[in-house]
């Protein structure tokens, strides 16, 4: 029942994993279909180094190694690598295709040029938005490599726009103001003059996708939540008016 719900026709490299695994270890929408979204716009190739930056329980990691025989590292400041290293060692990832590092994104411990590619999903919002950021990130890429992220964001710009009147009990949050169209992200990567963008887009009808996940986790943990009140969900509240998932994906120079 479960995974009859949660398989995608879109997402047909997530329909493998266990979702109740997922679901277990989860930090925010769908980790595995924001992956294999946003690695749909990549340039993998089996033995490149990959950083996974901000990879929370290390699910994407385990997907990135597995799905493309890639070597990843996987860091996060708030998630153990001894606890990540236990959950790569249950999903069965070869033996040193993953490596958890603790790491604070803005002290990143790796040689110039050190990776293939850099991707981040539902992380890369809450620690970039400061365009004096991307030049931290892309001198650990090399010329060329890859960097991407995918997290949620909005269709229309909030600071040009007033907040909608559904979504103000939210709009009180800080990290609320971390969620940005795809349009401002582009414009902030490319005035780094640190990499060019080749993609910037929201998914469509990503809302009904984080909704389907949101509602599923909540059903599966809380019986009670399809009765509640919308405002425990601004996805319920929103119904796709502001709120989307975006990606970018752009090349080092």
């Amino acid at each position: 029942m479960l995974a009859e719900r949660l398989t995608l026709p879109q997402y047909p490299r997530s329909a493998a994993y266990d979702p109740a695994w997922v679901m277990a270890n989860v930090m925010g929408p769908h980790p595995l279909w924001l992956m294999e979204w946003l690695t749909g716009a990549m340039r993998l190739e089996p033995g490149m180094r990959v950083l996974d930056l901000g990879c929370g329980t290390a699910l994407t990691s385990v997907f990135l190694a597995r799905e493309f025989g890639v070597q990843v590292t996987a860091a996060d400041l708030w998630i153990t690598p001894g606890d990540n290293w236990r959950r790569v060692r249950e999903a069965g990832t070869g033996a040193g295709s993953v490596t958890p590092l603790s790491v604070e994104a803005h002290e990143l411990p790796f040689a110039d040029g050190y990776f293939d590619a850099i991707v981040s999903v539902d992380a890369y919002h809450y620690f970039g938005t400061d365009v004096r950021y991307l030049p931290t990130l892309a001198r650990c890429v090399r010329p060329g490599g890859q960097i991407a992220m995918a997290a949620p964001g909005t269709r229309v710009d909030l600071d040009a726009e007033p907040v909608p009147e559904h979504l103000s009990p939210w709009a009180a949050d800080a990290d609320f103001w971390t969620f940005r169209t795809a349009q401002w992200w582009h414009r902030a990567w490319e005035r780094s003059g640190m990499v060019t963008v080749e993609t910037a887009d929201a998914l469509e009808d990503g809302w009904r996708e984080w909704l389907l996940w949101n509602r599923t986790c909540a059903e599966f943990a809380d019986p009670e939540w399809t009765s509640g009140p919308a405002r425990k969900d601004p996805i319920v509240a929103d119904s796709g008016r502001v709120l989307t998932l975006t990606r970018v994906v752009a090349s080092r120079d």
